[in-house]
């Protein structure tokens, strides 16, 4: 496995590039890092989506940690929803996270890129309707089990899907961000550590080293964002890049 000492600059930026981006982003919204920055190093750098995925996964095991301790410090976490949501999401994580690991990265890839447009798109109608009528969540433990599923499949979904259909049925946005994204970090520990067991170690040192640091770097700007750009406005402009992103990588996929 490289070491710190083996890791070249030039080779590094183009992850604190990504990290950084869907940091900031991220940051403002709540939700997005995994689907943001799966969506660029798979369409636009070109890491199979199996590496892909499991390198934001890693990432986000360090943020959404320190997320889900503010949101606990802070009283955002609703308890039984936590626990709605929790072993569902495991679930769903870990049998993603072993389909994308045994299915050829030429054949998945195209139906990864699909599914982040379809993200994308829902995001965009997501942020148009927005927002939605206060009231108790119906359907939970399925949407967890999807949520996780993708999340791991398609290397981010977690956020969009789980956040985005809670706050539909009109839970208190407070308590679905903190909620979701305590879940988020065992989430991702776990399908971290199923992603290392198929893939192994061997060079995930670049990318994961990057990200941590676009990410790191992008933090201030993302609250300071979060407090002057509306909701409503950032899902809108998340749909659209994601959509117009993920088309592009779709389509060179398909045709290449």
């Amino acid at each position: 496995m490289p070491t710190f000492a083996d890791i070249d600059l030039s080779a590094l930026l183009p992850f604190i590039a990504v990290g950084f981006g869907a940091q900031v982003v991220d940051g403002a919204l709540g939700m997005a890092f995994g689907v943001i920055c799966n969506t660029l190093l798979v369409a636009v750098i070109g890491l199979p989506p199996a590496r892909a995925s499991a390198n934001v996964h890693i990432v986000e095991t360090f943020t959404t940690a320190v997320s889900g301790i503010s949101h606990a410090l802070h009283g955002n976490i609703d308890k039984k929803l936590f626990l709605r949501l929790l072993v569902p999401g495991v679930i769903g994580g870990v049998t993603g996270a072993y389909v994308l690991t045994n299915i050829d990265a030429a054949t998945v890839k195209p139906f990864v890129l699909a599914y982040l447009v379809a993200i994308g798109v829902y995001l965009l109608i997501r942020g148009l309707l927005f927002p939605p009528k206060t009231q108790k969540p119906r359907v939970v433990e399925p949407l967890g089990l999807i949520g996780g599923f993708m999340d791991a499949a398609g290397g981010g979904g977690w956020g969009p899907i789980v956040t985005s259909n809670l706050l539909v049925q009109g839970v208190e946005p407070r308590k679905v961000v903190g909620t979701v994204n305590s879940v988020e970090f065992f989430l991702t520990a776990t399908v971290s550590a199923a992603f290392i067991y198929h893939l192994g170690l061997r060079d995930f040192a670049t990318a994961t080293v990057g990200l941590l640091i676009g990410g790191v770097l992008a933090a201030p700007l993302g609250a300071f964002m979060a407090k002057r750009i509306p909701t409503k406005v950032m899902l809108v402009l998340v749909g659209i890049v994601l959509t117009v992103t993920s088309t592009y990588g779709f389509v060179r996929a398909v045709l290449m």
